[in-house]
């Protein structure tokens, strides 16, 4: 056996990728997403009752965005034309658009427009085939890994009804390996091979939820088995991945993740979160997930700088030099060491006492001077290095605190507009409890 006789295997187009042979081409092929493609459900009925309505589907990738609009082509008496946002411009919509118009006029058929990662349309783009989708000549089917609610025009938007693709399942994944080990015509079921369980689940973790990925490893390990050759064994032997030959081909998984994209800001959020929920095994997932994507260290690092302010403050003053001390070593160490620093850190955060009194106070705060504006400073508390200022009452009535007993006197040091204002409340937790304690005291003597 060699590498020719994988050729033999492959439908007439010869050269085509195994993901693209396999792409299923009906309903019934159509691994995953019962939510939205089930029994009963709106758009199931939708394509087989041929009234198709302009959509757009949102997924992460390899979750069947692209395979389910060619699928609602060939179920439906539709003209189906796909669409690259990254590659079209506005003069490519005009002429779709006219195309559109001629099969309407000559054959009575509907176009669907399949715009594949539509948020990459700027607003001109997007307006350029508006009108068209509300007067019913095309009918949009747009693509995207992005929330639609950010990145398309609340007015296409409105046209259009929202799908939510998931990521596929392990389940979903190894039903598609199978069927790419199996199949005759478009995969390698004429060449015999087979799969050990744990080599099937370790393809399917690996995959992370992408139909095109699992097949595309699919590919590279029965390709790096072939190329092997045969090793005296028995050929049954020879067919058979295992575990060992798909790590083997396979090395290193990419996390699915994108440093500019919704994913980054997920994760992102759900390791600030895991932080002040005081999950630390949660904490340590996350990061993780993101330290192994390829995230940029010291973002992490700054937002857990940002935490220990924001979520912990001064119930535990140290966390802020804890998280200052991980942004310092990852500095001076770098990955894969430095990494640790950082762990030690989301440990330490998240089992910290949790206090937001400081980033609620400032909100307060900042809000009270957009709100009253430049207020004077009262004279008691102004500097007074003149004699002139002096004689302007500058400093005038003024209490050393040190000079009373417990280092504190009372005396307002706001404007008078906002005397008696309370912006920072120290819970009772941590160090904060003890700042509780402290203010409640001095408020106690200033009633005296």
């Amino acid at each position: 056996m060699d590498l020719f006789d994988i050729e033999s295997s492959r439908d007439e187009v010869g050269l085509r990728p195994l993901a693209d042979r396999m792409r299923p081409r009906s309903l019934d092929e159509f691994v995953g997403q019962r939510h939205v493609i089930g029994g009963g459900t709106a758009l199931r009925e939708a394509i087989e009752q041929d009234r198709v309505f302009s959509m757009i589907l949102w997924g992460p990738p390899g979750c069947g965005k692209t395979t389910l609009a060619r699928i609602i082509s060939a179920e439906t008496r539709s003209h189906f034309v796909h669409f690259s946002a990254v590659l079209a411009g506005v003069k490519q919509i005009r002429a779709v658009i006219e195309e559109a118009k001629e099969i309407r006029r000559m054959h009575r058929k509907r176009t669907i427009l399949f715009v594949d990662e539509i948020h990459r349309f700027n607003k001109a783009q997007q307006d350029a085939f508006l009108h068209h989708v509300e007067s019913g000549l095309i009918t949009l089917i747009g693509a995207t890994t992005e929330n639609p609610s950010f990145e398309v025009n609340p007015a296409l938007m409105s046209r259009c009804r929202v799908f939510t693709l998931k990521a596929l399942s392990e389940a979903d994944i190894s039903e598609i390996i199978d069927r790419g080990l199996a199949d005759k015509n478009r995969g390698y079921g004429a060449l015999g091979f087979t799969v050990s369980g744990d080599a099937r689940t370790h393809m399917a973790r690996m995959a992370d939820g992408d139909a095109r990925t699992a097949l595309s490893n699919l590919e590279v390990v029965v390709s790096a088995m072939i190329a092997e050759g045969p090793r005296g064994e028995e050929d049954s032997q020879q067919k058979l991945i295992t575990l060992e030959a798909a790590a083997a081909a396979l090395q290193k998984k990419a996390l699915l993740y994108d440093r500019a994209g919704e994913e980054h800001y997920n994760l992102i959020s759900a390791l600030h979160k895991s932080l002040r929920g005081s999950d630390p095994d949660a904490a340590l997932y996350w990061l993780a997930r993101m330290l192994m994507a390829g995230e940029d260290p010291l973002f992490i690092a700054r937002r857990m700088v940002r935490f220990a302010s924001e979520d912990v403050g001064n119930a535990d003053p140290r966390a802020l030099t804890v998280a200052m001390d991980a942004m310092a070593s990852f500095r001076f160490l770098g990955p894969p060491e430095g990494e640790l620093a950082l762990a030690q850190a989301a440990v330490y955060l998240a089992t910290a006492p949790k206090s937001n009194s400081i980033y609620k106070a400032w909100g307060k705060v900042r809000e009270a001077v957009e709100r009253t504006g430049s207020l004077p400073v009262p004279l008691h508390i102004r500097n007074a290095p003149t004699g002139l200022m002096k004689e302007l009452g500058y400093g005038k009535g003024y209490k050393y605190a040190h000079d009373y007993e417990g280092g504190y006197v009372s005396q307002s040091y706001l404007p008078k507009e906002l005397d008696g204002e309370t912006y920072y409340e120290p819970v009772d937790m941590g160090y904060e409890k003890t700042i509780r304690e402290r203010l409640a005291w001095w408020k106690k003597q200033m009633n005296r």
